[in-house]
């Protein structure tokens, strides 16, 4: 009896992950992420702290073409989410970099689970990796 609960158990387990298989943004729970934080500016250093529910990962100071990288599991109920707040000289913004979606917009865009999020003159872009381009996603706010 008990090997026919661990036969139940394993194979709701795999349906579960083939479900996740070949769907954007369906992702496996406990997934590996990694997310990097470019500061691509022409002249301007980048401050920036990045922080989700659980995990506060400090503050940073990026010099031009420094960047800032870290890795997660998200958790088990997929409700894994990073924000980060970034400042220049004399602009900010404050926007997701990581969060739970079905959608596959996110997933589409940071393949292999990697996101990588480009601070410019101009805003905050997200490269979109099996293109190898660039979209704009934030623009700067004045003031600090």
């Amino acid at each position: 009896m008990e090997a026919l609960k661990y036969i139940a158990v394993v194979g709701v387990i795999l349906a579960l992950i083939g479900e996740c298989n070949g769907q954007p943004g369906a992702e496996v729970p406990l997934s590996s992420w990694k997310v990097n934080i470019l500061n691509e500016m022409t002249k301007d250093s980048l401050f920036i702290r990045c922080k989700s529910k659980d995990d506060d990962l400090g503050a940073q100071n990026l010099g031009v073409k420094q960047q800032f990288s870290w890795s997660f599991k998200e958790n088990l109920w997929q409700t894994t989410l990073y924000w980060c707040y970034m400042h220049n000289a004399k602009s900010h913004a404050s926007f997701n970099v990581y969060w739970p979606e079905r959608s596959g917009w996110l997933a589409f865009r940071c393949q292999l689970r990697n996101c990588i999020w480009s601070a410019r003159d101009d805003g905050i872009y997200l490269k979109t990796n099996t293109h190898n381009t660039y979209e704009l996603i934030h623009t700067w706010e004045p003031g600090m």
